[in-house]
C-alpha cells in the first residue's frame, strides 16, 4: 500500500511547504515511528509504504510552519488501514486556529 498526504493552508489559499510529517504505527507498547519527511513546494509528501493492516497516524509539525506562537504546535491524525493493497491519501486543511482532514483519493 502506498500512503500520501498534502497540506493546504486555507488562510493563504496555497500549499504548505516544508512542514515536517512523521508516520507512526500503533503497537502493543505505544507508537513506533516508521518514516518522516517534509512536504514539498506543492505541500505534498508521498511514497510511503505500509504493508500491514492496523492503526497508523501522521504527526504534522504545524508549529514549524506557523511559528513558535502557533496555537496548534502539532496536528495528529490517526486512521485505520484495513486493506494494505489500497492507496491511502490523508490531506490536511490548515489555518492558524483550525484544521480538518478527510480520506482523499
Amino acid at each position: 500500500m502506498s500512503l500520501s498526504t498534502h497540506i493546504l493552508d486555507t488562510t493563504a489559499g496555497r500549499p504548505a511547504p516544508d512542514v515536517p510529517v512523521r508516520l507512526e504505527a500503533r503497537t502493543e507498547g505505544g507508537w513506533q515511528a516508521l518514516a518522516d519527511g517534509c512536504t514539498d513546494a506543492d505541500g505534498r509528501l508521498g511514497g510511503w509504504g505500509v504493508e500491514a493492516p492496523g492503526v497508523y497516524r501522521l504527526v504534522f509539525g504545524t508549529g514549524d510552519y506557523h511559528g513558535p506562537d502557533a496555537f496548534y504546535p502539532e496536528v495528529v491524525v490517526a486512521f485505520r488501514i484495513t486493506d494494505p493493497g489500497e492507496h491511502h491519501h490523508v490531506p490536511l486543511l490548515l489555518s492558524p486556529f483550525g484544521y480538518s482532514t478527510y480520506r482523499g483519493s
